[in-house]
């Protein structure tokens, strides 16, 4: 076991780095989520959800 995580020790590093950022970026979207916010960029002029996700 020792000698496999030897030989693989830069890709369980990489791969526990990636898998730590993509966890903080869904936790930081749910908390986003959860106090009102959205990933909403405002340009509504582009968007075909327009009508509905904005109140006039």
């Amino acid at each position: 076991m020792l000698a496999w995580l030897a030989e693989n020790l830069a890709t369980v590093l990489i791969s526990a780095v990636l898998l730590i950022a993509v966890g903080l970026i869904v936790a930081a979207l749910i908390r986003d989520k959860k106090r009102g916010g959205s990933s909403c960029g405002a340009n509504c002029g582009c968007c075909p959800m327009s009508g509905s996700c904005h109140k006039k």
